[in-house]
């Protein structure tokens, strides 16, 4: 099997992820671009929704590698992420052991502590050859693991390795693609940061968002598509919101509006769906008390500051 090379431009990299349906900005794929060439983990950091994750989807599919995801949680450690040994296995080799009178401890050490007993986990599993290539290692949302974890990363992101006590120090052949999410809950340490390439993932522009909904929610037609790209725009410029909707919010929004029918923006279907756009409720109720009317008045009477100009 052969494997697919990873893109020789710029241009190239940006044609990979519009084949994919993936509307980037020449930003992001000159630092995806520059990832992939210099073999360097891309830290992608941004507020949650803006398509951090789906960019290490996209990639893992146009280049056809396995994508091995590690999502991150608090409490987060080495025998979820990276590897653990299977314990119960490795009593019962020593009850056969015992029973059959083996007396040499260091001899039964090395059997039970050899691969055959060690579970592969996530971080570990990226390491292995593929026929396909390098994988593609997403560690996701690493801002909700703790501090403590991100120590562990740190010989796979520099050496692209791990080091088991017991068998010694398992090393790619290969480095894998790693790509690192996070929503900035809290600040990753810059140790970390400094073994990677960074790039800000921001939300869309009005135009790059309406090419977005046209292309994964093409059941809206253009005057709904124009209306609720600039409705989203409008209350992302609010500076009172606690969050802000993001893209997947945009799309959610529009394929719910195409389920009720709606071929443009009605202030009554506004006010009962903002539950898809706004996920806390006193976002919701500022906006359905002061905010409704008005940006709705703004989007149908002033089109060309309100809606994207194309």
């Amino acid at each position: 099997m052969t494997m697919t090379p990873v893109p020789g431009s710029i241009d190239d990299t940006l044609a990979l992820l519009q084949n994919a349906n993936y509307v980037a900005d020449r930003s992001l794929a000159t630092v995806l671009y520059l990832a992939l060439k210099m073999q360097r983990p891309l830290f992608l950091e941004g507020e949650a929704g803006v398509g951090k994750t789906e960019i290490a989807k996209v990639l893992a599919a146009g280049l056809n590698r396995k994508l091995i995801r590690l999502q991150c949680y608090e409490g987060l450690d080495v025998s979820t992420a990276v590897y653990e040994w299977n314990y119960p296995a490795q009593m019962v080799e020593i009850r056969i052991a015992e029973a059959a009178g083996q007396t040499d401890r260091t001899e039964l050490a090395s059997d039970i502590f050899s691969e055959r007993f060690l579970v592969k986990r996530p971080v570990l599993e990226a390491l292995e050859p593929d026929l396909n290539g390098p994988p593609v290692l997403l560690i996701d949302e690493l801002d909700r693991a703790d501090e403590a974890f991100e120590a562990f990363l740190l010989e796979v992101l520099s050496d692209s390795q791990v080091t088991i006590p017991e068998i010694g120090t398992i090393r790619a052949d290969q480095p894998p693609i790693v790509i690192i999410t996070t929503n900035r809950t809290r600040e990753i340490h810059d140790a970390l940061k400094r073994r990677c390439l960074y790039h800000w993932v921001d939300y869309p522009s009005a135009e790059r968002e309406l090419d977005i909904v046209r292309l994964k929610a093409p059941q809206a037609g253009e005057t709904l598509s124009r209306e609720i790209v600039a409705f989203v725009q409008a209350l992302r410029a609010q500076d009172d919101l606690f969050k802000a909707p993001g893209v997947a919010e945009t799309l959610d929004w529009a394929t719910a509006l195409c389920e009720l029918d709606q071929i443009a923006l009605d202030p009554a279907v506004v006010s009962d769906t903002l539950g898809v756009l706004l996920k806390y409720q006193d976002d919701i109720a500022r906006v359905q008390a002061s905010e409704l009317t008005r940006l709705l008045e703004q989007i149908k009477t002033k089109p060309d500051e309100t809606q994207p100009n194309l």
